[in-house]
């Protein structure tokens, strides 16, 4: 098996075993957030691939779309940053601060040394901003979602 199937095959399992060791409420709370964000990533890059901010090379998701890193390390990072973080904002951002600075730097460069993916267009500093943007835009969603529960439950309780 070539080193880049390897290598996305570990980026989809390796992050998920760490779910396990989470509770079914806090995944089952932070599921729609997570999708969403992967939704978003995954609409973003397609649009970022026809521009050429950057080529996905990955083995197991060819095309326009690395499901091997939207669906592997994003979506559980997504996952516990919420379950650890949510509720308290500034912990919140300065946990996406230094997860975004090893997502965008060190990582990256490891992605484009495998083969994955590379940039083009864009750089690792443009991606860094970009993630942290789409922080502050999850955040928002989350506290939403979580406002909208609150207002069914309260509505039910009432009936």
């Amino acid at each position: 098996m070539k080193k880049k199937k390897v290598f996305s095959l570990a980026m989809i399992i390796i992050p998920w075993l760490s779910v396990l060791f989470m509770d079914k409420k806090s995944l089952f709370r932070f599921l729609p957030v997570a999708s969403f964000v992967n939704l978003f990533i995954s609409v973003f890059s397609v649009i970022s691939n026809k521009r050429r901010w950057w080529v996905n090379k990955n083995p197991l998701s060819p095309g326009n779309v690395d499901f091997s890193y939207i669906l592997g390390p994003y979506f559980v990072a997504t996952l516990w940053i919420f379950k650890l973080t949510y509720g308290n904002f500034p912990k919140y951002f300065i946990t996406n601060v230094l997860l975004n600075t090893l997502n965008a730097f060190p990582m990256a460069y490891v992605w484009e040394k495998v083969g994955t993916f590379k940039f083009k267009k864009i750089n690792h500093i443009g991606w860094y901003f970009i993630c942290i943007i789409l922080s502050i835009i999850i955040y928002g969603y989350q506290y939403l979602v979580e406002k909208t529960i609150v207002i069914q439950n309260k509505m039910k309780s009432e009936l």
